[in-house]
C-alpha cells in the first residue's frame, strides 16, 4: 500500500508551518495539510480556491457544510 509522507515541521515552507501552527492551536489534524504539502504548487492552488471558498466569500458556508454532509453519507461516513 502506498503512503505519502507527511512533512515534519522543519521541512515545511514557512507560511505553510503557520498554517500547520494555527490549525493544530485548535486542535485540529493537519495530516491533510502535511500530505498536500509534498506538491507545493498544487497546496498553494489548492488553498487559494479553499480559503476563500470555506469563509463564505465565493459559495455560503451554509452550502458548503450541506455538500460536506451529503459528501460524508454518501461514503457511508458518520464521524
Amino acid at each position: 500500500m502506498a503512503r505519502i509522507h507527511l512533512k515534519r515541521d522543519e521541512e515545511l515552507e514557512p507560511h505553510v508551518l503557520e498554517t500547520a501552527n494555527a490549525i493544530e492551536a485548535t486542535g485540529a489534524d493537519t495530516s491533510t495539510l502535511r500530505g498536500l504539502a509534498n506538491r507545493q504548487d498544487l497546496f498553494d492552488a489548492y488553498f487559494k480556491f479553499y480559503g476563500p471558498a470555506r469563509k463564505g466569500t465565493t459559495i455560503d458556508e451554509a452550502l458548503i457544510e450541506l455538500v460536506r454532509l451529503k459528501i460524508a453519507r454518501h461514503n457511508d461516513c458518520f464521524t
